[in-house]
């Protein structure tokens, strides 16, 4: 089983519990990071977002079938106070639990099931090189993501694509896609730049992140940039597990050279994961 399929029955296994991602990473005898990045990769969900839509979704049903307590229920969910739960059963599914038990029904709420794991993992994943990079100051436009939202990233490219060739100081024919401060609730920060030479004069409306001399393991993808997250999949979820490596606390980033074409998607690019030494 790889750290997400761990994860996953962990969960579900434990689903009344009151478990932390602690409890769930070492469940999947990875760190708290890894855990995090390799569940979002392989579902497009975080972890404990996962598991509070599965609570959720048992606690709907509960009330659908005519729960007389709500407060027990709220409980039974992880949740302290009727008013708790029904903030955060609202932010789910637009509607009260008041209302689920007096329709009795949950036709009308997206429930989240438990999550079936397809192993779409990259059949031949090229072997890594293994490089340490150099300090480099990226400047470009950030935003924050959840795993739930990071669909959103190649609309910033879009936006960042009249930036390139036209920011003071910028340096190179390569651009960067960086990750970073990612947290245990599985949101993180994307920036889409490139490299300059210092920051004094950026525009303001630019995020500017520096990426430290680090170890990295460089892993190509070549087929089209809408195929990546299978690639990514694969090298948190199968290739990790397996290497003995550590993950460092590090920026993650995608490295798009010259030979990347923006207008098709195709070319290929590198994907850089750094490593303990």
């Amino acid at each position: 089983m790889n750290p997400t399929e761990k994860a996953l029955w962990f969960v579900e296994s434990h689903l009344p519990e009151a478990i932390s991602l602690d409890d769930v990473a070492q469940s999947s005898g990875v760190s708290r990071f890894h855990v995090t990045r390799a569940f979002g990769a392989a579902t497009g969900r975080s972890v404990m977002g996962y598991m509070r839509a599965r609570r959720l979704t048992e606690a709907a049903r509960r009330l659908a079938g005519g729960a007389p307590d709500i407060l027990s229920v709220a409980l039974d969910a992880g949740y302290s106070s009727h008013e708790a739960f029904t903030r955060a059963f609202r932010e789910q599914f637009g509607t009260t639990p008041e209302m689920v038990r007096a329709r009795g029904s949950t036709k009308t709420l997206d429930l989240v099931e438990p999550i079936l794991m397809d192993q779409s993992f990259l059949s031949a994943l090229e072997p890594p090189r293994f490089e340490t990079s150099r300090p480099l100051p990226i400047a470009g436009l950030g935003e924050r993501y959840t795993c739930e939202t990071s669909a959103a990233i190649p609309m910033q490219w879009q936006r960042f694509g009249p930036y390139i060739g036209n920011i003071p100081g910028e340096t190179g024919d390569v651009a960067y896609g960086v990750c970073a401060n990612g947290d245990d609730a599985g949101n993180f920060d994307y920036v889409a730049g490139v490299e300059v030479t210092d920051f004094s004069d950026r525009p303001r409306e630019l995020s500017r992140v520096r990426i430290p001399a680090q170890k990295y393991a460089v892993f190509a993808h070549r087929e089209h940039i809408s195929t990546i997250r299978r690639t990514v999949n694969t090298i948190w979820n199968k290739w990790l597990p397996a290497s003995g490596h550590e993950i460092a606390d590090a920026p993650e980033f995608e490295r798009y050279g010259p030979e990347f074409d923006p207008r098709s998607g195709d070319g290929g690019l590198e994907i850089w994961v750094p490593i303990k030494d």
